[in-house]
């Protein structure tokens, strides 16, 4: 069919991978670092300037990586949202990532709408700081005259595919970006534009919500670009996840995410009803503690690093000698404690020794996201096996623990970009469809990531044991705050 590309521009690289469009085989790669726009290293900035998204990805593009491609498909970070005024120039700065200046204006939203159940309903999501939605109501209370020139509003990936294109009069999205914004019903597959009214006081243009087989366009050399998705939606999309699949990353906040056939109403709003890639629909329910938990358990312990506190956690036994970490360090999500702190119990003489502290560290975070997959088979979802992604889920502690946590069995997939990858996967689709050898419903199959895989086996009825432990703390310690 031909050769493909898949660009992922994440909050701070471009990766860009060049496939085989039939089998997915990767055949050459390239990746440049964002310019930095705050070189005194004060932390991640909260405005970025776009154009830097566009040198990082001529520089990754350079060498010739891109000759012989046919069609190309883009990933970008999740929430970055980028102001156009009427003329098609940007407002100000794209406002990305998790901006805690927005806080305020989420809790805003959610009071002017009649709170949390009717978000749910609306779009599947309730506001938080991330979210687009929240982000223009910051802007309408805090820099009026720039909300005011607001003439059309894209996401990352909205921008590049657009940058790509030349800049034409249509600017397009994908359902799985658009799942993401807060104004954006994946249930409906409709704008709810009232809500964009509601955060920044007036209508604007909002990007046409195109197919995942479908092409936004094509260069005047004939390179064909794909819809273009968020950075979640690609990676599942990528690593080729279906029905009773789940995916639980460790970032320093966690996520479960899996493949469901229907949009999910959660009155609770622990689960956000996405979109995915292919179609489908991607719940997503998150934790705020995952490898913060396991990076401040070694900094007590005085370790230097996460593979430390794994040998020393597998020098206790299953159970922590009794002791149990409610890891709730930053408050919580998932169940929703936004106040709390973190718990530890069934300290005992026996059990004050460093390694059953560093056990409790690795159970307790495993402990929280299996409350996230129950969140999910609670409201439906099937979960046969479960996708365990980031850097700390090849730590021996990690691996011994989570099957039987999870009840279900693990695949640990070698690292690589599946942003990327899944990007470069859509545009074979939609190349595929404009020559008329695939059909628009039914992806392109390409070859599964290689993996370990590991099975809860006889260890099922310890791990069931230690999740009992962790729920009769945690009901213990918040009575009610689990309701589903």
């Amino acid at each position: 069919m031909g050769i493909v590309a898949g660009l992922d521009s994440a909050p701070d690289f471009t990766r860009i991978v060049v496939c085989d469009a039939d089998s997915g085989t990767v055949l050459k790669q390239g990746y440049a670092p964002h310019p930095v726009d705050n070189p005194q290293g004060t932390g991640r900035p909260s405005d970025v300037d776009p154009q830097n998204w566009l040198l990082s990805l001529g520089e990754a593009a350079g060498g010739g990586l891109l000759e012989g491609v046919q069609a190309i498909g883009v990933s970008a970070q999740a929430n970055a949202l980028v102001l156009l005024d009427s003329q098609g120039n940007t407002v100000r700065p794209a406002m990305v990532g998790t901006d805690k200046r927005t806080q305020v204006a989420a809790a805003d939203l959610i009071d002017a709408l009649g709170g949390r159940e009717a978000w749910a309903q609306a779009v599947g999501s309730v506001p938080q700081a991330a979210h687009p939605v929240t982000k223009l109501r910051w802007l309408a209370r805090t820099e009026p005259e720039n909300a005011a020139r607001t003439a059309v509003l894209l996401q990352a990936h909205d921008w590049l595919v657009w940058q790509l294109l030349g800049r034409p009069v249509r600017r397009t999205t994908d359902r799985g970006g658009a799942s993401g914004t807060g104004y954006w019903a994946a249930a409906t597959g409709n704008y709810r534009a009232d809500l964009v009214e509601l955060a920044l006081g007036h209508q604007t243009m909002l990007p046409e919500v195109i197919g995942p087989a479908e092409a936004a366009g094509a260069t005047p050399e004939g390179l064909l670009i794909s819809a273009g998705t968020g950075e979640t939606m690609a990676a599942a999309f990528g690593l080729g996840i279906g029905l009773g699949d789940a995916v639980v990353s460790l970032g320093a906040s966690g996520s479960v995410m899996a493949v469901h056939p229907e949009a999910l109403y959660d009155p609770n709003g622990m689960v956000t009803a996405l979109a995915d890639a292919t179609g489908m629909h991607l719940p997503v329910v998150t934790t705020l503690n995952a490898v913060r938990t396991l990076r401040g358990t070694a900094e007590l312990l005085g370790l230097s690093d996460l593979e430390s506190l794994s040998d020393l956690a597998m020098k206790s036994t299953p159970g922590s000698h009794g002791l149990v970490l409610l890891p709730y360090l930053e408050g919580e999500r998932t169940p929703n404690l936004p106040h709390t702190a973190g718990t530890l119990s069934g300290l005992r003489r026996e059990s004050m020794k460093p390694e059953h502290l560093a056990r409790a560290a690795f159970e307790g975070m495993l402990c929280g996201l299996a409350d996230a997959l129950d969140v999910m088979r609670g409201r439906g979802v099937e979960v046969r096996r479960v996708f365990l992604l980031g850097q700390a889920a090849g730590l021996p502690a990690v691996q011994a623990a989570a099957p039987s946590l999870f009840g279900a069995q693990v695949v640990v997939p070698q690292p690589a970009d599946y942003a990327a990858i899944g990007a470069a996967r859509q545009a074979a689709w939609a190349l595929g469809v404009s020559q008329g050898t695939l059909d628009p419903r039914t992806p392109p199959i390409w070859q599964g990531a290689a993996a370990q895989v590991l099975e809860p086996g006889e260890n099922l009825a310890v791990g069931q044991a230690i999740r009992q432990q962790f729920v009769s703390v945690r009901e213990q310690t918040h009575p009610g705050a689990f309701r589903m």
